[in-house]
C-alpha cells in the first residue's frame, strides 16, 4: 500500500497510464528486483514545466512501486553547460519531490565513478544508486554521463574492436549530405572501410588531441539505407576542444547524446529509461549501441510518452534563454517565465505542479494543454492552504463620518474558510480606511453591487456603510468618499442580519503598512506564440504592474514558504526581494480565470 510521505496514511490512487501499466505488469512478473528510472536533463539551462511532468512521472513511478529514481546530469556538450545549470536544476528537483518522493531520489557519492567488476567472465562496469532521504547529505551528488567517460570510451573501442564503428573524415556538411533524406537512401562514407588497427589508431589519437574540431569523428557503422535516418552510420564521437564543467580540461572528445544515454543507463542499471516522443525513432540505435556491446547484466529499455506543451508558452531552452539575454524578463527564475524556479518565485506549490501533471495524463500523442488547466491545478491548491489576508491594492480614502474619531476596535478575520482550525485573527478597524477604487464608481453600469453616491454595501468583518459625498480633485478624480456606518450592523449587533447585496475589502488608514506588489500575468497574447515565427511579437505588455498596496498590518510578520489571498483579489507570495521594512509580494494567480472572461466578451 502507498502512503502519503505527509500524513503516513493511504495515499489517492495513483494515476493509470500505459507506461505505468507496462511497469505494473513487469512487478507482477517479477521481471526486475526493483524498478529503477531516472530524470536526465542536461545542463544548458533552466528546468521549465515539460520537465515537471517528466520528474512527476519518472520519480511517481519509483514512488508507486517502491523504485529509485536517479536524477543525472547528462552533461556530453561542454560548450553549453554550466555549473549553474546543474545547482538550479538540483534545487528544482529537490523542491518538486520533497516531502513526496524525496525518500526515492537515487544519488550517488561525490566524485564516485564506475569500477570494473566481472560479470559472467566479462569485465562490466556499474555504479549503484544511493538513496539521498529528505536531508540532502552533503556527502551525495547526482549522477553524471561525464563520470562515465572513461568507461564510454572503453566502450567505443569495444565497438571498433568488433568492426562496427569507424573514423570518418568527412566534414560536418558532408556528413548531412551523405546521409541523405527520408525518401532516399544515404552514400557510404569514403573512409567506411578503414581496417580497424587504422581506426584504433586514429581514434586514439583523436583523444590524445592530435586533430582540431570538426576534423574527424566516430561513427556507428549500420545501415545507411536504413529506413530510419537515426541508423544511417550516426556520429558516436566528436572532438571538441573545450573544457568541461565538471571533467576540465581531461576530454578533447565527447560522446554524442545517443551514444551516452544509453551506457549511462546501463552502468547505472536503470530499468525503464523513459523518453519524450522525438525519441522514439533513437529507440532502435539505442538497443543497437548495447546489444552490439554484449554486455553481462540486463538491459535498459527506452518508452516514450508525449512531451508537455501548454498554451500562452514556449517550451524551447534556446527561445527561453534568448528572453533572458535580450531583457525581456529579468531572468530564469523571472515569475513569468515557465521555468520551475520562476513558478515557485511566483508562488506556485510543488503540489499544485504534481496535481497539473497528473491531471493532464500521460499519452502517445503531442497537443497543447490549455494553460487554463495548469491555472485551476494552482487555484484549488492555494484555495484549501492560503492564508486570507486584507490588502487594497489601488487605495482611495474612505471617511465614516459617524463612527468616532480616534477609536480603533480589533475584528475577527477568519484565516482560511476550507480550514477551521485555521482559526481567526485580529484586524484594526478606524473611521479612516482604504478600499480598492474599482469598488466606487460613480454612474456605475446596471448589476453593479459595489458601493456608488447613495448606494449600500457590507465592509467584510465590519459595518453595512453608505455613501453620502464624493470628493474630488481639481481634475475631477475621485480622491475620498464620506459614508455613514450603520453602527448596529456588525455581527452581533441588532441590525448584523440586514442584507445589502454587495460585500467590499478595507484596510483601516492608520495601521495599513505599504508593500510593493507585482502583478504578473501570462507572458504572451496568444495561445501558441511560437506558431507563426518570431515568438516575440506576441509578448504581453502588460504581464507586469507594479502598485504600491496598502496592507493589514498582520503582513509586516508574512513568510516566505506561506501563502496568501488578498481577499477578493488574487493568491500571493512573497518575493526574494523582500526585507525587513520592504515587502514585495508576487500574484501568483488571480481568483478567477480574467482570460476567458475577456475571451468571452470578445
Amino acid at each position: 500500500m502507498i502512503t502519503d510521505s505527509n500524513t503516513n496514511k493511504p495515499a489517492p490512487a495513483a494515476p493509470s497510464d500505459f507506461i505505468r501499466d507496462i511497469v505494473a505488469k513487469h512487478v507482477t512478473e517479477k521481471k526486475y528486483p526493483q524498478i529503477h528510472t531516472r530524470f536526465p536533463p542536461e545542463p544548458n539551462g533552466y528546468l521549465h514545466i515539460g520537465h515537471a511532468k517528466s520528474i512527476c512521472l519518472n520519480f511517481g513511478i519509483a514512488r508507486e512501486f517502491g523504485g529509485v529514481c536517479n536524477l543525472r546530469m547528462d552533461d556530453t556538450n561542454p560548450t553549453k553547460e554550466d555549473v549553474e545549470y546543474v545547482d538550479s536544476i538540483t534545487e528544482d528537483v529537490r523542491w518538486l519531490i520533497s516531502a513526496w518522493a524525496d525518500d526515492r531520489l537515487g544519488l550517488k557519492p561525490k566524485g564516485k565513478t564506475p569500477e570494473p567488476q566481472p560479470v559472467n567472465g566479462k569485465t562490466d562496469f556499474y555504479l549503484p544508486a544511493e538513496v539521498g532521504g529528505r536531508d540532502p547529505r552533503p556527502t551525495l551528488e547526482p549522477f553524471y554521463a561525464s563520470d562515465y567517460f572513461d568507461q564510454t570510451y572503453e566502450y567505443a573501442l569495444q565497438l571498433i574492436k568488433k568492426g562496427v564503428a569507424y573514423v570518418d573524415d568527412l566534414s560536418p556538411e558532408d556528413t548531412d549530405k551523405y546521409r541523405g533524406a527520408p525518401d532516399r537512401p544515404g552514400k557510404e562514407s569514403p573512409f567506411r572501410n578503414r581496417s580497424i588497427e587504422e581506426n584504433l589508431d586514429l581514434f586514439t589519437r583523436m583523444k590524445n588531441g592530435e586533430f582540431p574540431d570538426g576534423s574527424r569523428t566516430l561513427r556507428a557503422k549500420i545501415d545507411m539505407a536504413s529506413p530510419n535516418i537515426w541508423m544511417r552510420d550516426p556520429v558516436l564521437y566528436r572532438i571538441r576542444h573545450a573544457e568541461h564543467h565538471h571533467t576540465g580540461p581531461k576530454w578533447c572528445i565527447y560522446p554524442m547524446y545517443d551514444f551516452a544515454h544509453c551506457l549511462s543507463d546501463y552502468i547505472e542499471g536503470i530499468t525503464h529509461s523513459i523518453c519524450t516522443l522525438e525519441f522514439e525513432v533513437h529507440r532502435p540505435l539505442y538497443d543497437w549501441i548495447l546489444e552490439q556491446l554484449a554486455l553481462p547484466r540486463p538491459l535498459p529499455h527506452q518508452y516514450e510518452f508525449a512531451r508537455l506543451s501548454v498554451g500562452y508558452t514556449i517550451m524551447s531552452k534556446r527561445k527561453l534563454m534568448q528572453l533572458v539575454t535580450e531583457g525581456h524578463v529579468s531572468g530564469w527564475d523571472d515569475p513569468r517565465m515557465p521555468t520551475i524556479s520562476g513558478l515557485r518565485r511566483r508562488g506556485v506549490t510543488p503540489q499544485a505542479l504534481r496535481d497539473f501533471a497528473y491531471n493532464i495524463g500521460i499519452t502517445k500523442y503531442n497537443a497543447v494543454t490549455d494553460v487554463a488547466v495548469l491555472e485551476y491545478s494552482i487555484r484549488e491548491d492555494l484555495n484549501r492552504k492560503a492564508l486570507r489576508r486584507l490588502a487594497v491594492l489601488r487605495p482611495i480614502k474612505l471617511i465614516i463620518t459617524n463612527y468616532p474619531a480616534g477609536q480603533v476596535e480589533e475584528l475577527d478575520a477568519v484565516n482560511n474558510p476550507e480550514d477551521p482550525a485555521a482559526g481567526t485573527r485580529k484586524v484594526p478597524f478606524s473611521r479612516e480606511l482604504y478600499i480598492e477604487s474599482d469598488d466606487f464608481m460613480e454612474t456605475p453600469p446596471p448589476k453593479y453591487f459595489r458601493l456608488r453616491p447613495g448606494g449600500e454595501v457590507r465592509l467584510k468583518y465590519a459595518y453595512i456603510i453608505k455613501c453620502d459625498e464624493v470628493i474630488k480633485d481639481a481634475a475631477g478624480k475621485v480622491v475620498e468618499l464620506r459614508c455613514t456606518a450603520d453602527l448596529g450592523s456588525k455581527t452581533g449587533g441588532p441590525t448584523a442580519s440586514r442584507k445589502v447585496k454587495g460585500t467590499i475589502h478595507w484596510v483601516s488608514a492608520a495601521q495599513s503598512i505599504d508593500a510593493e506588489v507585482r502583478l504578473y500575468d501570462r507572458l504572451f497574447t496568444v495561445p501558441e506564440p511560437d506558431a507563426g515565427g518570431d515568438f516575440k511579437q506576441h509578448l504581453n505588455p502588460h504581464s507586469l504592474e507594479v502598485v504600491t498596496a496598502k496592507c493589514e498590518p498582520s503582513l509586516k510578520e508574512a513568510k516566505p514558504d506561506l501563502r496568501y489571498q488578498f481577499e477578493r483579489l488574487a493568491y500571493f507570495a512573497l518575493d526574494k526581494d523582500s526585507q525587513p521594512g520592504r515587502l514585495v509580494f508576487n500574484r501568483t494567480i488571480t481568483l478567477k480565470d480574467t482570460w476567458a472572461k475577456a475571451a468571452q466578451k470578445r
